[in-house]
């Protein structure tokens, strides 16, 4: 998750939700993401809460599936004592940092503590992010043989000096073999990729779309490279020793991917992701813009359950002193008011194919329609069945639709 942190309320200590958490829980969906902050290196462009060294202030790598899973145990308490109904999780999701740095026992275990604690459904959707360098097969077989079904592997380039510039470890001739050995242990594979890295043209994003097409992965991920404040990138770039990315290169990269994409027999359902068909769709994902309920374990990680969102302190170190002590590591919280809610509701929808309902729009939102149409943003023939969906111009403006969909006149 991004290190920084919003301001907030205290998180309390016993981590109680107001009953306002359990209006409506039966109708939402829940999840469970797990956050491994660890890295064998810090690339130069990542703001996410990870740390590098394999012994931290005392914190060792070795002891955090067991201290995630205390939390884990007590997130199910929490939700009990609250009122929430139990739920099992429809998808856990282990993101990081690089969850495959920990032994894949350490991540069974974590799995194994979601089961236990607050249960999985039977046909759960179950992931972890990976770097092609962090795994072999026998290490993603023991993942399937446990419960996991899918590997998100952060390939980002098949071009060695743009891999060189995002500071990534991996040898591009290493996708073929994992995501060889993934469908051996049979899983779902999904890549992950970055454009706009600076230095890097079309016909190198190009080829790292051929490379990552050739593996026929059930589902890509594709991200535009966004200079974040305080990382390494952007202050090489404030140095001028790096181009600043380029956003008109950028928008014709996002319009090859979406090509190229399409013709492999991919189709967006998201703003940066494509799937082979609907069942191969990122659920976790999918919930987290629909507004469903997910807890967030380990430090940084952020969670939401019916409209009240907290987070945890972001040091390992302090986050291993509170769930050792039983106490939550919850550090801020905040509770959504309804307009709030609306306003978000409009942001995660717009971004998804299946768009916003017109109806569900205040009336300035539902007189920018026809413009928006005009405009060549949103599609027509949606919108005459009552929903807002972008039209590819629209998903390269999206944050201007949003805007003019949330205008107050």
């Amino acid at each position: 998750m991004p290190s920084a942190l919003p301001l907030a309320d205290p998180a309390p200590a016993d981590g109680l939700l107001p009953a306002s958490a359990v209006l409506g829980a039966d109708e939402r969906t829940f999840g469970v993401y797990l956050h491994v902050p660890f890295c064998r290196v810090r690339c130069g462009y990542c703001d996410f809460n990870t740390y590098t060294s394999d012994e931290i202030r005392g914190v060792k790598q070795s002891d955090y599936a067991a201290q995630a899973s205390l939390e884990i145990a007590a997130g199910a308490g929490i939700l009990a004592e609250s009122g929430l109904p139990r739920r099992p999780a429809s998808t856990v999701f282990f993101g990081g940092g690089t969850p495959t740095l920990l032994p894949a026992g350490d991540l069974v275990r974590m799995l194994d503590a979601v089961r236990a604690s607050f249960g999985i459904e039977p046909d759960a959707e179950v992931t972890t992010e990976a770097n092609p360098d962090s795994v072999d097969a026998e290490y993603l077989a023991v993942l399937a043989a446990a419960g996991f079904t899918r590997v998100s592997f952060g390939m980002q380039s098949a071009v060695p000096h743009v891999l060189a510039t995002l500071e990534r470890t991996h040898d591009p001739a290493r996708i073929p073999l994992v995501v060889g050995w993934a469908r051996d242990a049979g899983l779902d594979v999904s890549l992950d990729l970055i454009y706009g890295t600076p230095g890097e043209s079309l016909d190198d994003w190009r080829a790292s779309l051929e490379h990552a097409i050739a593996q026929r992965p059930d589902h890509l991920s594709a991200y535009s490279l966004i200079v974040e404040d305080g990382t390494k990138l952007a202050r090489q770039i404030k140095r001028g020793e790096v181009a600043e990315p380029d956003e008109d290169l950028q928008a014709d990269m996002y319009e090859l991917a979406d090509r190229m994409l399409a013709d492999a027999g991919y189709d967006w359902y998201e703003v940066s992701n494509w799937s082979r068909s609907v069942e191969h769709r990122s659920r976790h994902n999918l919930a987290y813009w629909r507004g469903g309920d997910w807890w967030g374990v380990g430090p940084g990680a952020h969670s939401h359950v019916g409209g009240v969102r907290w987070w945890n302190v972001k040091h390992p170190a302090a986050y291993a002193d509170r769930v050792l002590a039983g106490v939550s590591p919850g550090a801020g919280r905040e509770t959504l008011d309804a307009e709030t809610r609306g306003v978000e509701r409009v942001l995660l929808l717009a971004r998804i194919r299946e768009g916003i309902p017109v109806s569900s729009l205040h009336a300035p939102g539902r007189h920018a329609v026809a413009g928006l149409i005009a405009d060549g943003l949103i599609d027509a023939k949606a919108a005459l069945s009552g929903s807002v969906e972008l039209t590819l111009t629209g998903r390269l403006l999206a944050d201007g639709v949003v805007r003019r969909l949330l205008a107050d006149d």
